[in-house]
């Protein structure tokens, strides 16, 4: 009869009567816990363990080395594959422990008055095993140490067989250049893989004998920690809660790049990395595209520059730095005049051999007419203007094409933006350079004039410095301005400068010849969550595991991954409530502050 049949049978009740359900029934019916976890089948091999699709194999220590040092055993715990790990330890009696103690100590005494009496060699192991006993019974008596019988199993997981050779392999090489030891458990699968378990039952029993140093070792809960005595506090760290405090400026250089997609976090993380590192007297600088810093800028009495076409604030590109005292004229305003030809090159849409030859002589000419020579110390001259260039270009042969592609900026519509004397200063702790509403076209001219005005004085007057570049790859569609960047951020660490490039088009800043120079003299990147048409890109660059990769795709916003030298770790961005009042980005919460100041505003009339 089937059980359905049988089920229905029993529980239809009859005419006049109790309806029943049998117990046994019910009990056939329920679901425990282990039917629900347990695997589809189950096999037991000499050497491992079928769970249904997964293999499983089980091996254990046997021997360690003399001395163990601190985090031996993490590469094990931090090692990217699937493993269980488990560490039974036994309090042994310190009683009991020094009794078998002097037992041993008697027989290695008589193995060497036996050596003596027969007039050999002494022998060093016996020795060394003699002293190491003595001082271990010394420290147990005093109750510094505790012995204990120590287990350390592993269970590796895979697909296949080769897959848990090849990782048994690596961890075999891993540990046995420490003088740790392991065996797989040979017909002992099954106690293996128990013993494995969240149980806490040991039915392997290979233990060995260690006293409480070594034994802390051991110590399994580790992971990678990136925090400094100093530095200011970039988040937290998702492996361990621990909180990555890190100083930029500690590290071989101090660059900064950050990845991410549209709204993951990127501005959040840098304006909350900016306030910090103005609480330590960083002088901070940022080019911002989207006047997204301004409210930053108001909150903690920085200055704010627009840059447009309408705009009352200028800079010339011909300013020059002040010549130091350790600096030759020459070299300063060759210097000058080569990122001048950059700038014309980026202005006039790219310049012929001939032209550029001609560009180069008449920018010398320019200045000439200042009396601006490398022959003397041109500290404090009057640069000369843009019109002032064109006019000399005008009187030399070949150069009529030139003039006519040169006088949109001294004459047309955006001679406003160029043909004008400096008249901004950025004196201040915190400046910020706005480019919102300069137009498209023009906006790579107008970071690369912005750039090279900081760039001036930064070698000016050496500060710890912080220039932020956001949405860098404005920057990265030229040869000429991308180098120029590249030149910051190699050259910025002599002038104690940080150079931060924000960029969500990564692909488009990795494929230029200079974008992987920076990212590649940059000491700190940070990687929010990515679009799944760029993490292939990332994972290749950033060499990232598949679960590197996969974090950062399904990454909430200001999550990511934080890399710091040679070490990384999955990063949480977090703000207090006043921080996030001051930096956020969100319309809704700037909708909301905005309409606060308003009603706070009527209240105090």
């Amino acid at each position: 009869m089937a059980l359905l049949d049988f089920f229905k049978k029993k529980t239809q009740p009859d005419a006049g009567a109790t309806p029943v359900l049998p117990k046994d029934v019910y009990a056939q019916s329920t679901l425990n816990l282990i039917d629900t976890i347990a695997p589809t089948a189950l096999k037991i091999g000499s050497r491992e363990i079928e769970l249904g699709e997964k293999l499983v194999r089980t091996f254990y220590t046997i021997s360690y080395p003399r001395y163990l040092s601190d985090s031996w055993f993490a590469p094990i715990i931090n090692l990217d594959k699937v493993l269980d790990v488990s560490i039974f330890i036994h309090p042994i009696e310190t009683e009991r422990a020094l009794r078998g103690f002097q037992k041993k100590v008697a027989e290695v005494q008589s193995q060497i008055n036996e050596r003596e009496a027969k007039g050999l060699v002494r022998d060093p192991l016996l020795d060394t095993a003699y002293q190491d006993i003595e001082s271990l019974r010394d420290s147990l008596q005093q109750a510094q140490e505790k012995l204990f019988d120590v287990g350390l199993y592993l269970a590796l997981y895979g697909d296949s067989k080769d897959e848990i050779d090849k990782t048994e392999g690596s961890i075999h090489s891993t540990l046995d250049a420490k003088l740790v030891y392991t065996k797989p458990a040979l017909f002992q699968q099954e106690q293996g893989f128990r013993s494995c378990l969240p149980l806490g039952t040991d039915e392997l029993l290979v233990n060995s004998k260690l006293n409480s140093a070594p034994l802390s070792s051991i110590f399994p809960f580790v992971s990678f920690d990136l925090t400094s005595d100093r530095g200011i506090l970039y988040g937290i760290n998702r492996h361990n809660s621990s909180l990555i405090i890190f100083d930029r400026f500690s590290l071989e250089n101090y660059n900064s790049v950050i990845f991410a997609k549209s709204g993951s976090g990127k501005s959040y993380a840098t304006k909350l990395e900016i306030l910090r590192s103005l609480m330590f007297g960083t002088n901070v600088i940022v080019i911002d595209p989207e006047r997204e810093y301004e409210q930053l800028s108001e909150a903690t009495g920085g200055r704010s520059f627009h840059i447009s076409l309408s705009s009352e604030h200028h800079i010339n590109p011909f300013d020059l730095p002040p010549v130091k005292e350790d600096e030759d004229p020459r070299d300063v305003l060759r210097s000058n005049i080569i990122n001048l030809v950059g700038l014309f090159r980026l202005m006039l849409s790219g310049l012929t051999p001939e032209e550029d030859a001609i560009i180069d002589r008449a920018i010398s000419e320019t200045y000439a007419l200042k009396d601006i020579t490398g022959d003397a110390d041109f500290t404090g001259a009057t640069p000369p203007l843009l019109s002032d260039f064109e006019q000399v270009l005008m009187g030399m042969e070949g150069s009529e094409k030139l003039v006519e592609r040169l006088s949109k900026y001294t004459k047309g519509t955006w001679s406003g933006f160029l043909n004008q004397p400096t008249n901004i200063d950025i004196n201040q702790q915190f400046v910020v350079f706005s480019v919102r509403d300069m137009e498209d076209e023009l906006k790579p001219v107008a970071m690369y004039i912005v750039t090279h005005y900081i760039w001036n004085a930064v070698r000016h007057e050496i500060k710890k410095r912080l220039l932020i570049i956001d949405e860098a790859w404005w920057m990265m569609k030229s040869d000429d301005t991308a180098s120029f960047l590249y030149s910051m951020a190699k050259r910025g660490r002599k002038y104690y400068l940080g150079v931060c490039t924000i960029t969500q088009d990564v692909e488009d800043f990795l494929k230029s010849p200079y974008g992987r120079p920076i990212l590649t003299n940059s000491s700190l990147q940070l990687l929010l969550k990515q679009s799944p048409t760029t993490i292939n890109v990332l994972q290749e660059t950033f060499n990232l595991t598949d679960e590197e990769k996969f974090l950062l795709l399904e990454a909430g916003v200001g999550e990511g991954l934080f890399f710091a030298g040679l070490k990384h770790v999955a990063i949480k961005i977090v703000a207090s409530y006043t921080e996030d009042q001051i930096i956020t980005s969100d319309p809704s919460q700037l909708l909301a502050i905005k309409q606060e100041k308003e009603r706070h505003a009527t209240e105090q009339k």
